[in-house]
């Protein structure tokens, strides 16, 4: 049996490698850290199969000035940070022209049609199909226009396989029971869905890898590349994966892939669910930019869009923002508490790297899955195997090559 290493235990490199195993590979999974901190256990839960539109687009560039933190939004370019995000923010500019933007949706849309059957097909094949749910998610408005404007952007957007219709007076009343403020206006998505406790995913991920013979190594992987293969200093391996997240970008350096990749730092809170009704769907409130969703014994609100360093400091004052969103709304969520932050990882044309590498024949890559790693992790694993098989994939990755940088 051919023997493969993976580098990297999030979502997508549990995915893959527990896909791997159930292929028939032996699998060692790298990932020194065993706290779950890593964007992949913290993230909004949200399977959101209607995010076909890459954000970089010329309306996302249009729209970046008023969504500024500074002016009370979501996206944040810290000064001390510039030199992470200026070239960064170069490329994503040249990613954001009519063109670009058409291709890249047509890349995304074939990932995205796939994901909730992959996760579907996944959580069977670990035995957790309970972790899985189909019920959609709500986005709500606060104020006249700003639903106006909000509905507006949904119709003329591309939601891929999802559907969306106006929230029913039940469901608005059924939402503003648990709140103190009444919303005017919102949707309902069918079509997308939801991870009910991330925690429990890793575990369930963690447990089938081991089950199939796999294991999983608590140590930091150096990559070496000589005559042409890769391989993981200390472990025999016919292949590599690389599929580390943020920290992938310096990982594919050894085999002379120059990756621009940045840690888009994303904020959540959380607090307990006694007061938070368990089958809610996730709810997006718009006009803030904040995601909060319900899982098995936890309430979690998330935002922000920081571009910078993955190992900098957090900035408090996200947290403290989060935590007066909450407030203004009326929701019942009552602290102290747990603060978190999380470095998603990112590529200009915010598509994936997804392939095998054309400098280091054994060499596979899947990361810079940007705000999609949860979504799209079962259906990148089973493109990963057929990477692996030297068979064609399912769906074209020509769109995300390592090389087009």
């Amino acid at each position: 049996m051919q023997r493969i290493t993976v580098v990297g235990g999030g979502i997508v490199g549990l995915s893959s490698a527990v896909a791997l195993a159930h292929a028939g590979y032996v699998v060692s999974v790298f990932e020194v850290d065993a706290t779950r901190n890593a964007a992949s256990w913290g993230n909004a839960g949200h399977i959101a199969t209607e995010q076909v539109a890459p954000l970089s687009s010329p309306a996302s560039l249009r729209s970046a000035p008023g969504r500024l933190f500074s002016r009370g939004g979501a996206l944040d370019l810290p000064l001390a940070m510039i030199r992470h995000w200026l070239p960064f923010a170069l490329r994503m500019l040249c990613a954001s022209t009519p063109a670009r933007f058409a291709q890249g949706r047509a890349a995304l849309a074939p990932l995205l049609a796939s994901a909730l059957p992959a996760w579907q097909r996944l959580a069977a094949a670990i035995g957790a199909p309970e972790l899985i749910s189909t019920e959609g998610h709500f986005v709500l408005w606060e104020s006249a226009d700003s639903a106006r404007r909000g509905r507006a952007a949904w119709h003329a957007a591309d939601t891929g396989t999802a559907t969306f219709r106006d929230a029913t007076m039940a469901e608005l009343d059924a939402i503003d029971a648990i709140n103190g403020t009444p919303y005017l206006d919102g949707i309902r998505f069918a079509g997308s869905g939801q991870i009910t406790d991330l925690g429990e995913l890793a575990t369930a991920l963690e447990r089938a890898l081991l089950a199939a013979g796999g294991r999983i190594v608590r140590e930091t992987a150096l990559i070496t590349v000589i005559d042409g293969m890769a391989s993981v200093v200390g472990i025999d391996s016919d292949l590599v994966l690389i599929a580390a997240g943020a920290r992938s970008g310096a990982l594919i350096r050894a085999a002379g892939h120059k990756v621009p990749l940045i840690a888009e730092r994303g904020y959540h809170i959380r607090a307990a669910a006694d007061a938070w009704p368990a089958e809610l769907p996730p709810i997006v409130f718009e006009d803030r930019s904040m995601i909060v969703t319900r899982y098995r014994d936890q309430v979690q609100a998330a935002s922000f869009v920081e571009f910078g360093a993955a190992d900098a400091a957090p900035d408090a004052a996200k947290w403290r923002r989060l935590e007066q969103h909450v407030a203004a709304l009326g929701l019942p969520l009552t602290g102290p508490f747990t603060r978190w932050i999380g470095a998603r990882p990112t590529l200009p044309d915010y598509l994936p790297a997804i392939g095998r590498s054309l400098r280091a024949g054994n060499l596979l890559y899947a990361f810079g899955h940007q705000h999609l790693g949860l979504t799209l992790a079962p259906i990148t694993a089973e493109l990963v195997v057929a990477l692996a098989q030297g068979v064609a994939p399912a769906i074209d990755l020509a769109a995300f090559d390592v090389e087009r940088f």
